[in-house]
């Protein structure tokens, strides 16, 4: 499987989210707590939103703790919303276009899990993506099938429906073929002001997924911790493992839940799989 984190609030360097935590993204990479595997190196990715009209993207099929090239990009880029991603395939080759976060547009897209047996369903799930969406698909990846399979339910309308639809149909298919438990996920998608984030498995024993307290609440239970007074009361993080021990800090996600962030406000919302109309004519 894989570990990821979403970020959005004060500007940072990505160093300070990939290196600098006790358990930073690089240091899960090696030897993660909560994970189905303790190394992830298969490759990493990091999406940012900078001045242009759509984000950043870096992938890289080296382990995130052996790049020189991540190292130096982490301690210069600067941003307020950031997607990282580490990979552990689950059968895909290693290779930059498999690397998560997946790019469309405005939108990022990253996927912690697996579609079950993906070679039994993925030409069924293949033919659903919308014809204009499918010559966008770079890699083999169960996770940027999902994405456009999203994006054709109409992810850019209405990103919960669309993720609801999305796995839906992923589900259907996967027990027309004979399969028990289709889907295991945690995924976030951005367009670069809010922020979704979503944890649901078929047998109901998702991967973990956690968000950080309140900012302001967590600088007043820690008046001497030096980084909490340098993030802005909005700040936000979704991870799928907690980045320190900090008592307080994090909060598990419920399991087939759906975590919306925009700006200082944080919600959540029941998860529940829906087929899609055109799948049930």
């Amino acid at each position: 499987m894989c570990r990821w984190l979403a970020y959005s609030g004060s500007p940072v360097r990505l160093e300070d989210l990939l290196y600098k935590p006790t358990n930073s993204l690089v240091m899960q990479s090696k030897r993660s707590r909560m994970g189905a595997e303790t190394t992830n190196g298969d490759g990493f990715g990091v999406g940012w939103y900078g001045n242009g009209p759509i984000p950043g993207v870096f992938h890289s099929t080296e382990p995130a703790w052996h790049d020189r090239n991540l190292r130096e990009l982490a301690g210069h880029a600067v941003a307020g919303r950031i997607f990282a991603h580490i990979r552990a395939t689950t059968g895909t080759a290693v290779q930059q276009t498999n690397c998560h976060p997946f790019r469309h547009g405005r939108w990022l897209w990253m996927h912690n899990g697996v579609l079950t047996d993906f070679p039994k369903v993925k030409r069924d799930l293949a033919m659903a993506v919308e014809p204009s969406l499918y010559p966008e698909i770079e890699g083999s990846t169960d996770s940027e099938l999902f994405f456009h399979l999203a994006l054709s339910f109409g992810l850019e309308r209405d990103p919960r429906a669309a993720v609801a639809q999305a796995v839906g149909l992923i589900e259907d298919t996967g027990r027309r073929h004979g399969i028990d438990y289709p889907i295991q996920m945690t995924v976030a998608t951005t367009d670069g002001d809010t922020t979704w984030a979503f944890r649901y498995s078929s047998e109901g024993n998702s991967r973990s997924l956690f968000h950080s307290s309140d900012i302001a609440t967590l600088r007043h239970q820690y008046p001497d911790h030096p980084l909490l007074h340098e993030l802005s009361d909005d700040t936000r993080l979704v991870v799928s493992e907690p980045l320190g021990d900090l008592r307080g800090a994090w909060r598990e996600v419920p399991d087939a839940t759906c975590v919306v962030v925009h700006g200082g406000e944080q919600e959540m919302y029941p998860f529940t799989p829906e087929l899609p109309v055109a799948a049930t004519v």
